[in-house]
């Protein structure tokens, strides 16, 4: 864990009052926290804090080291550049590495996308493989030619690899085949005896754990099951299984076997709120997206808004501008249809979502006799697209899920996409266990 004393990335504090002056994603370390513990309560095993995508879009390094502090022991990126970044995020806050007295106490961190390379390339003084060795990572392993460059690394590097042999149980996309893996698994037995490698782990992907009746999990099961085999008569017996992702650990507890990948959960939403919403599950939103009105102005009847005049106002309307748009990360799938709130006012964007800003419908400006009605909203009130409320019960704020439900789209790409021009502000100092607002 990291010792309290040491250097942290420096992070933006969420300031008071709540108005946003800009637009912003308001990101609370104490809800990730309470994520993290809640699902490895109901796994009952060691737990990754899967981190990948920008910590799908709250912030790689305050998350990894909240995460930390709430018990992961393992983190998880995919790509390998973003694991290297990540890496020295937790040397900058004094995160002991898996290597030397300590080791045993380190969290790991596991990658599994690696650039595709030659074995020469890959022996290079400057290859990415390398450097990944020299950053105590664990590497994910799936085909012959990956192996001989990472065994080629790893010579290089006077290094041992610690390698995930990761097989194809039935999503069709990483992972070795039933067919690959009998060759696959008698390579890797071999470096193991040459000393370049140490298979460390047995891992796969559930294709459809948030369906927790389909029989689909049963049969990525069994194949893992049979691969197991094939990688034990070959010699090999690495210690860590894992095949649970958040649906995975929640709905199916067979699958949970060594560790479990928390990803989604982590950031308090549902695998599949068709199955059990985030609050049902006992999570919380970590992420609010917010912005302030920066016009709030009256149209006429008939109006068209936005871009080509998909929408009309039906009446005499007050409308307030939002400066977000699809640049942002805002799905141009939104328009006429993303939910906004605005104080206790549930209202939607209308229109077309352009590339910086949003227009929503603030409500009639006159009433059934034609008398005007004043603005229900005005310039810098917050308006908040999707998160947990923050003032009171009494605050309109649409979840991530109505996003999702309507764009077409899962609450995953929701968060995700969320672009880096959005500042993100934390709640809470991360890795300390302090999460209390300033």
């Amino acid at each position: 864990m990291p010792p309290s004393t040491a250097p942290r990335p420096a992070v933006a504090q969420c300031a008071r009052p709540p108005a946003a002056t800009t637009s912003r994603a308001v990101v609370d370390l104490a809800a990730v926290a309470h994520n993290g513990r809640r699902l490895a309560q109901v796994a009952g095993v060691p737990w990754m804090a899967v981190v990948k995508a920008d910590a799908y879009g709250h912030g790689l390094g305050p998350v990894a080291l909240t995460a930390l502090s709430a018990g992961a022991s393992w983190l998880g990126v995919a790509q390998l550049a973003e694991a290297l970044t990540l890496r020295a995020l937790l040397d900058e806050a004094g995160v002991s590495r898996p290597a030397g007295e300590s080791a045993s106490q380190a969290p790991r961190l596991l990658t599994w996308l690696l650039p595709v390379m030659e074995p020469d390339r890959a022996a290079a003084e400057d290859s990415p493989l390398r450097a990944a060795l020299a950053a105590d990572l664990d590497l994910s392993v799936s085909t012959l030619p990956q192996l001989e460059a990472l065994s080629a690394a790893a010579r290089a590097q006077g290094r041992v690899a610690r390698l995930h042999l990761k097989v194809d149980t039935g999503m069709s996309r990483g992972g070795a085949t039933v067919e690959e893996l009998p060759a696959l698994a008698a390579a890797l037995r071999r470096a193991e005896d040459e000393g370049t490698v140490d298979v460390v782990g047995l891992w796969s992907h559930l294709s459809r754990a948030d369906e927790p009746a389909s029989g689909s999990t049963e049969e990525h099961l069994e194949r893992y099951r049979q691969a197991e085999q094939v990688v034990l008569a070959a010699g090999l017996n690495p210690p860590t299984h894992h095949l649970a992702a958040t649906g995975g650990l929640l709905w199916h507890p067979q699958a949970r076997m060594d560790l479990v990948r928390a990803g989604i959960g982590l950031y308090g939403l549902s695998p599949d709120p068709s199955v059990a919403t985030g609050a049902e599950l006992g999570l919380r939103p970590a992420m609010r997206l917010e912005s302030p009105l920066v016009q709030v102005k009256r149209i006429e009847a008939g109006q068209a808004v936005s871009y080509g005049g998909t929408w009309s106002a039906p009446t005499d309307r007050w409308v307030g501008l939002v400066p977000l748009g699809y640049s942002d990360g805002i799905p141009r799938a939104a328009s006429s249809a993303g939910p906004v709130g605005v104080g206790s006012l549930m209202t939607s964007i209308v229109g077309r979502v352009c590339m910086d800003q949003v227009v929503i419908d603030l409500g009639p400006a006159v009433d059934e006799t034609g008398a005007p009605l004043p603005a229900p909203a005005r310039v810098g009130e917050t308006a908040v697209l999707w998160g947990a409320p923050e003032v009171s019960d009494q605050e309109a704020v649409p979840t991530a899920d109505e996003w999702a439900q309507a764009c077409g789209t899962i609450n995953y790409e929701i968060v995700t996409r969320l672009g880096a021009r959005v500042p993100r502000c934390y709640i809470g100092e991360p890795g300390t266990g302090d999460y209390s607002r300033p």
